[in-house]
Formats: structure tokens, C-alpha cells, sequence
């Protein structure tokens, strides 16, 4: 009784199966069909390798909110050679509440400011990226997810010892300011504090020295993160006149950068720059250096790695083949049906008339219809 049941209900399952499977008997293959089953292999096969590509690719999605952190600090990380000797140059970082910073994060080393060969060539490699980055934003997602090892804009060693006298200086370092508008200014002279605000000891420098050719080997705000490849980096402005003012005006902007590499806190910029010479008597008044005039905005920017879930991607590796499938299907038997049309109607191939021979036509004639003899 067990086994009569059993059987019972194997077969109202298998009454219930939606998919009949057609006897092998009934199956006609054709030339067309297995030229067509090979070109849907072939696709089938070409578009899940290079889903698969797309599968393991990552992209950058950028999220913005409001930047509600103001108390903490803003760290400063500066790289930049002045054509002058370093005693007759400082650096300093005043804020728009009027805090001078003191530049103990920041040393003076002296430096020959010409380049050697190597140098100039990774200057060079330096410029075609940044204009490369200026024109496409996508190389800079490329950086993110790669992030090249070390710091991709320190300034390579010297290949040879320096003969050549110590005519630049080299300022670099790091400072933490108030997340606030401020200024970094590198004019002539040591600076000083003082309570009526701060000053540089300028008197002391003959104003034939005076030489604000600088080369901006790197400036950026926050965490130093490699990869990121700031806008002023290889920046390089020569002058030939002594009263030459260069101004960087900066808007910061707070990034959380989220990848599967890295997880930090850093800032990008935008700038703009301006350049003019001092000259009282026409007007143009000020004072002869390098200012960096930054603030930082409102805005945060989140920039994390996304990557595709393996539900998604089985789910359009179905898509791939069922669709595959069914638009080759439906190809194949709308040509089909259009060739039997042309076929029937010019009266070709299996739709051409037979020719019947004499001998068939005497045997046919000669042939009883109920076929007895």
C-alpha cells in the first residue's frame, strides 16, 4: 500500500511539471539552428567574461553633507623652495581671529633651487598629471583606489653631490591651525610676535636679494594620504623682478575618503591664483612674497568605494544568458519564417514543383488505386 501510494503521488508530481521535456524522436536540428546556437554561445560566453570585468571593478560615489565639526584642528603640511637663503626668508600663519601661529612645525633647509635632470623629469611627469586631472576627473578615482605607494609628490634625492652654491631654501614641515580663514605668507625676513600683532625683521636684507621665484613641491590640509595629488603640487613661477607678489586664494573642503585600502580624513581645494609686482608709485601696493590666503568650507565630502553585491551580479549573468537565449530564439524563427515566404512565393527549394519522369507517370498510370493487381 506504502509503495502504491508513493507512486500515486510521483506521478500527480510529475502531472504538475510545467516544463515537458519533448521526446528526442520530435527534435529536428538544422544547419541555421547550430550556426545560430554557436554565434548565442559565443556572445553568452564573451558577455559574462566581461561582466565579470565589471563585477570586480570598484567606483567612487561622493556623498555631501554639512561639516559640523569646527573645534578641532586644521593641520597645514607644506613643501616649497624660495630662491633665496633661508636667513634672509620666513614662513608664518596668521588666522582671520588675528592667533599667529609660530612656525615651529615648519625648518629651513638650505638647497640649491635648480633642478637636476632626474628632478626636472619628475616635474615634468608631475605637470602632464595634474593637467591630465584638470581635463578628466576619473584619473583621480583611478589614484584613490590604487593609491600609490609613499608620497607620489616628494621631490626625488639629488643623483649627484652639489657643487653648485646653497641659493635656495627649502620650507617644510607641518602646522595645526583653527579651522578658521587664515593666511601663509613667506615674505623677507624672520617673523616676530608681538601684542599689536606680528612682524618681519626685514631691515637687515639688502632689496637686491630680494628673489620670490618659488617651486611648490607640495601643499595640502589634513591628513597626508598618498594618492591624492593636490592642485598645487610642481608648481613652479620664476620672476626676474625684486618686487614680485604671488597670491594663493584656497577653499578647503573636508573629505572622508572610505576604500578598501585606506580609511582617512583628509581635505581636497580649489585655487586661484594671482601674480603682480609692487610698485608704489603706480598704485599697486603690498608687500613682496608668497601668500596663501585659504578657508574651508561648510560642506563635507564623503568619497567611499562601492562594488557590486554578488546577488546583482548573478542576477545579470541570468539576465545575460535568458535574454541571450530568447532574442537568438526569436531571430532565428522570424528569419525562418520570412525565407519559407520568399521561398513559397518564388517557388524555391522545397516549394520548387517536381519534375515526374515518363516512367513515373506510367507506373502511376498502370497502379490499381486500391493497389490490387
Amino acid at each position: 500500500m506504502r509503495r502504491l501510494s508513493r507512486r500515486k503521488a510521483l506521478s500527480l508530481v510529475k502531472e504538475l511539471d510545467a516544463f515537458p521535456k519533448v521526446a528526442d524522436s520530435y527534435i529536428e536540428t538544422s544547419a541555421s539552428g547550430g550556426t545560430v546556437s554557436i554565434i548565442a554561445f559565443s556572445a553568452i560566453a564573451v558577455l559574462a567574461i566581461l561582466e565579470f570585468f565589471v563585477y570586480r571593478d570598484t567606483w567612487m560615489k561622493y556623498d555631501y553633507e554639512v561639516d559640523k565639526d569646527f573645534s578641532s584642528k586644521l593641520r597645514i603640511n607644506v613643501d616649497v623652495t624660495v630662491a633665496m637663503k633661508c636667513q634672509h626668508v620666513g614662513a608664518d600663519i596668521l588666522d582671520l581671529a588675528e592667533t599667529m601661529i609660530t612656525s615651529n612645525g615648519l625648518q629651513y633647509e638650505p638647497v640649491i633651487f635648480e633642478l637636476s635632470p632626474q628632478q626636472r623629469l619628475w616635474q615634468r611627469t608631475l605637470r602632464l598629471l595634474q593637467s591630465r586631472l584638470r581635463e578628466e576627473h576619473a584619473v583621480q578615482e583611478v589614484l584613490y583606489k590604487t593609491l600609490l605607494k609613499g608620497a607620489p609628490t616628494a621631490l626625488p634625492p639629488r643623483e649627484d653631490a652639489p657643487n653648485e652654491p646653497l641659493n635656495g631654501c627649502r620650507i617644510h614641515g607641518h602646522a595645526y591651525v583653527n579651522k578658521v580663514a587664515g593666511n601663509l605668507h613667506i615674505t623677507v625676513g624672520k617673523p616676530i610676535h608681538h601684542p599689536q600683532g606680528h612682524a618681519h625683521i626685514a631691515a637687515f636684507v639688502s632689496h637686491e636679494a630680494y628673489n620670490f621665484s618659488h617651486r611648490i613641491d607640495h601643499l595640502s590640509f589634513g591628513e597626508e594620504v598618498p594618492g591624492i595629488i593636490n592642485p598645487l603640487d610642481g608648481t613652479e613661477k620664476i620672476t626676474y623682478n625684486n618686487n614680485q607678489m604671488y597670491q594663493y586664494f584656497i577653499t578647503v573642503v573636508p573629505t572622508k575618503l572610505n576604500t578598501h585600502l585606506i580609511s582617512a580624513d583628509t581635505h581636497q581645494f580649489s585655487v586661484t591664483e594671482r601674480e603682480r609686482v609692487i610698485n608704489h608709485a603706480a598704485g599697486s601696493h603690498g608687500v613682496s612674497g608668497i601668500f596663501v590666503k585659504y578657508d574651508t568650507s561648510s560642506l563635507m565630502v564623503t568619497v567611499s568605494e562601492q562594488h557590486m553585491a554578488l546577488g546583482r551580479f548573478l542576477v545579470r549573468l541570468c539576465g545575460i544568458v535568458g535574454g541571450i537565449f530568447s532574442t537568438t530564439g526569436m531571430l532565428h524563427s522570424l528569419v525562418g519564417f520570412c525565407f519559407d515566404i520568399v521561398c513559397c512565393r518564388f517557388r524555391l527549394g522545397a516549394y520548387r514543383p517536381r519534375q515526374v519522369s515518363p516512367v513515373d507517370s506510367v507506373l502511376d498510370i498502370n497502379t490499381p488505386i486500391d493497389g490490387s493487381v
